[in-house]
């Protein structure tokens, strides 16, 4: 029988592994977002940039993984069907909108918006490790960078 001191570490451990098993689909997700954007973008420094974030975040997912695997686990390999699904409406809003790079970079904004929620809801609702709350709060600030440089870009663009 367990003591609650081990059931409460294995709650803790369980809890842990299910945020970062969110946080790295997330991770695909948007780095599968930003290279189906850098198809959709006309304008070359945006593809560049657009391939730079896609490269930030395969890193982002691969310090998530080694963070699992430290914790005995396997990480997921794949995005969210959420994920999938708003590329493809990217697909449709792009065709509607004439594939212009101000509605890539909505959608670019509207994504990282929604990746600085989840990271900040995950960071504000669970203790965790200090080595794991140290990778996310990183990965925050590198978003929300990312999103005041996109929201920058945006107003050039307009």
């Amino acid at each position: 029988m367990k003591t609650t001191l081990e059931k409460a570490k294995q709650q803790t451990h369980k809890d842990t592994v299910n945020v970062l098993q969110g946080i790295i689909e997330k991770n695909y997700d948007a780095e599968k977002g930003y290279k189906k954007a850098m198809q959709e973008a006309k304008n070359p420094a945006l593809k560049g940039f657009l391939q730079q974030q896609a490269a930030q975040r395969s890193r982002f997912a691969t310090a998530i993984d080694q963070k699992l695997r430290q914790l005995g686990e396997t990480p997921k390999e794949s995005g969210s069907v959420t994920g999938t699904l708003h590329r493809a409406w990217i697909d449709i809003k792009s065709s509607l909108a004439g594939n212009d790079d101000e509605a890539v970079l909505e959608e670019v904004i509207r994504g990282e918006k929604a990746s600085v929620d989840e990271y900040q809801d995950v960071l504000k609702k669970h203790t965790l490790a200090p080595e794991i709350t140290q990778e996310l709060q990183t990965q925050l600030g590198d978003i929300q960078g990312t999103l005041n440089r996109v929201k920058r870009l945006e107003d050039i663009t307009s």
